[in-house]
């Protein structure tokens, strides 16, 4: 039986969610999601995207990472898109589709990955959420360490990690590690991130 507590908060998301502007405006522009204007913010700030690059967006389902990504790069640059999920095919990204917490998967991703030079590996992905903080939280640092893994496996010099987490147990651990591995690291929270969110973005340069 779902509670009452539960289905009231549900209900409220989805009001709250129709009723924002950034899913409206990605609607009437046809972009997959709100997500869109999350790196687009980060892009402008950062100066994230140039011609020609190649990119790996990891969590990419429906796509809206990638469909900025391409639009940046131009034809000369490369979007590989990762997820569980299935991905509506987007002109110019190819899409690999599996469960790369699973070793013979994500083996298979990276090894098919080996000969090429990556300079962007971006990140949002997220598990199913529960709405209990003490597993979500946990589920969260694991995807967060595998991408961190991935990105170390495939970036270039001078190669740029942007990662998705949350604020929340596991998080300064996580932070301290990327540290090891970066020489400029910082912490970003683009306004398209709703107020309440513990939503934030780690930015980290080789």
């Amino acid at each position: 039986m779902i509670s009452k507590k539960k289905t009231s908060s549900s209900n409220r998301w989805l009001l709250e969610h129709f009723k924002d502007q950034y899913v409206k405006d990605a609607k009437k522009n046809n972009i997959r999601s709100r997500a869109w204007f999350k790196l687009e913010q980060l892009d402008k700030s950062n100066k994230l995207f140039k011609t020609g690059m190649n990119v790996i967006d990891l969590g990419a389902a429906p796509g809206s990472w990638s469909q900025y990504a391409i639009s940046r790069i131009g034809k000369k640059g490369r979007v590989i898109a990762c997820d569980i999920l299935p991905i509506r095919p987007i002109k110019g990204v190819n899409v690999f589709q599996g469960d790369f917490r699973n070793k013979k998967t994500l083996n298979s991703m990276l090894s098919s990955l080996s000969n090429t030079t990556f300079h962007l590996v971006m990140s949002d992905m997220a598990p199913n959420i529960t709405g209990i903080f003490s597993i979500d939280m946990p589920r969260i640092i694991d995807l967060c360490e595998l991408a961190l893994k991935i990105s170390n496996y495939v970036l270039s010099k001078n190669g740029i990690f942007l990662l998705k987490s949350f604020q929340g147990e596991g998080f300064n651990e996580l932070y301290k590690e990327i540290k090891m591995l970066f020489t400029k690291i910082k912490i970003c929270k683009p306004k398209t991130s709703r107020t309440r969110s513990r939503e934030i973005f780690i930015l980290a340069t080789r």
